[in-house]
């Protein structure tokens, strides 16, 4: 698959929705324009990728809507050079759109099909997150903490303590809490014990899972 100036042009269209939706971040919107969404799906798919759909990727993973991407970037209140954690790499489009934003970006998958299959799409596409690792997300990663911020993209029944304990003070950790259903969910740190919380809808991830021992 070729990136078109067809595809161009639903990108800026799909921006627009966006905007249309409540996204404002300039810079988040910018991203979603620049990133060939179409790359990260199965060409069977090509037709649909400009649409605010979510869309199967593989070991029962999605990519997310791109209002879920987009809503998640601007909670996170990106700027250039901060160190985030993104727990969930997919199919690495969310990643793309953190780049974008001119972070750096280390990235945990413990599907090991996805692992394998989205670090050889960054490598083929120029991206470069700092690290793209095969792991567990409920764990973090500790030898690289602490981060200014953290991005769950899988729903979690509660917050993984070990993303918290890796948040800088002053950090923020986006995270969709719940089973069937979750709530996106802001913390923000404001001392080593204190955590402010707040609340922004429902959405629907599929599962964060554990690595079991």
């Amino acid at each position: 698959m070729k990136d078109t100036l067809k595809h161009k042009g639903l990108r800026n269209q799909l921006a627009d929705v966006l905007e249309a939706k409540g996204i404002e971040d300039a810079t988040v919107l910018r991203a979603i324009k620049n990133i060939p969404r179409h790359l990260f799906l199965d060409s069977s798919f090509e037709s649909h990728a400009y649409q605010d759909k979510a869309f199967p990727i593989g070991a029962n993973q999605t990519i997310s809507h791109p209002f879920t991407v987009a809503f998640q970037s601007e909670l996170l209140q990106l700027a250039p050079s901060l160190k985030v954690l993104e727990i969930g790499t997919g199919s690495g489009y969310q990643t793309a759109v953190l780049l974008k934003c001119g972070v750096r970006v280390y990235t945990i998958e413990r599907q090991l099909e996805l692992f394998k299959k989205t670090s050889l799409f960054f490598k083929k596409m120029g991206y470069r997150p700092k690290k793209v690792i095969f792991g567990d997300g409920y764990k973090g990663l500790p030898e690289e903490a602490p981060f200014d911020r953290i991005v769950v993209t899988a729903g979690a029944p509660e917050v993984p303590k070990a993303l918290l304990s890796q948040l800088k003070i002053g950090g923020r950790l986006v995270i969709p809490i719940g089973f069937e259903e979750q709530v996106m969910t802001l913390f923000v740190r404001n001392s080593q014990k204190e955590f402010v919380k707040s609340e922004y809808g429902s959405f629907k991830f599929v599962p964060l899972l554990e690595h079991k021992n």
